[in-house]
């Protein structure tokens, strides 16, 4: 795979896709440069079936007091010319079919936010602050933040956090369910490393198919859930990697899966 220029870095390695980005805060990523260039950087790791696992982050802040006195965020578009037609960012990752890590060092808002909340795993540093402060600026989330953080933290944390365009710190979206992890300034993504290594061991036709299933099935009724459930299941009966996993159970040695 090519490298992205500039504003966003990648690399490649033990079946884990690095991205690097300027930042979730949505005013480091806001630009028609980035939405293309990570809508394609997306597809293309999308279509690489070496890759297992992707691990999404921005840079380690070097201030990390300064995020304490940023309650309120500016404004997320400055110039008032974004275009409606641009690739959603959102999207672009959601559409990954393998587990996907967003690894939080600075702040996390607006559309960087929502960038974030169309990850598997969150992992955030404890200096970090989040919010949707779109109805400040006369506007709505548009990168799926109304119908992934009700989906993710309940209806009604959503509602407050949207209608008000209020921020919260790492503490208080660990204890509501926003991010999953909370680590010291530096170590989050040590800590993703080490989830996504793991995650790397296991079959990636069964990690694909656990994913399909959970988000499928929340928009379904349980009976039809557990249906596809099944399905997926018998799916997999057909794959040499299940065979690798009898075997290797039996034998007591670590499995050597291949995504067949």
């Amino acid at each position: 795979m090519k490298q992205k220029p500039d504003m966003i870095h990648f690399e490649k390695k033990d079946h884990t896709a690095i991205i690097n980005i300027p930042g979730f805060d949505t005013t480091r990523i806001k630009t028609d440069i980035f939405a293309y260039d990570f809508a394609e950087l997306c597809a293309t790791i999308e279509a690489d079936d070496d890759v297992r696992v992707v691990i999404i982050t921005d840079p380690e802040s070097q201030n990390p007091s300064k995020h304490k006195r940023t309650k309120n965020f500016p404004s997320s578009d400055q110039s008032g010319t974004e275009s409606p037609l641009l690739p959603s960012i959102s999207a672009s990752i959601a559409n990954i079919d393998r587990p996907t890590l967003a690894v939080i060092n600075g702040n996390a808002t607006g559309e960087g936010l929502e960038l974030a909340l169309a990850c598997d795993i969150r992992i955030a540093s404890k200096s970090s602050f989040f919010g949707l402060p779109h109805i400040r600026e006369g506007h709505i989330p548009h990168n799926g933040g109304t119908q992934r953080m009700p989906r993710l933290i309940g209806k009604g944390r959503a509602l407050e956090m949207i209608l008000t365009g209020a921020s919260i710190d790492a503490r208080e979206a660990l204890r509501i369910g926003l991010v999953n992890m909370v680590q010291p300034p530096g170590e989050a993504m040590k800590k993703a490393l080490q989830l996504a290594l793991d995650m790397a061991t296991k079959a990636p036709i069964s990690l694909r198919f656990t994913r399909e299933a959970i988000y499928k099935g929340m928009d379904m009724t349980l009976d039809q859930g557990l249906t596809m459930e099944g399905d997926l299941y018998l799916l997999l009966y057909g794959t040499e990697d299940r065979v690798e996993g009898i075997e290797s159970f039996t034998k007591k040695k670590e499995p050597s899966f291949k995504g067949k």
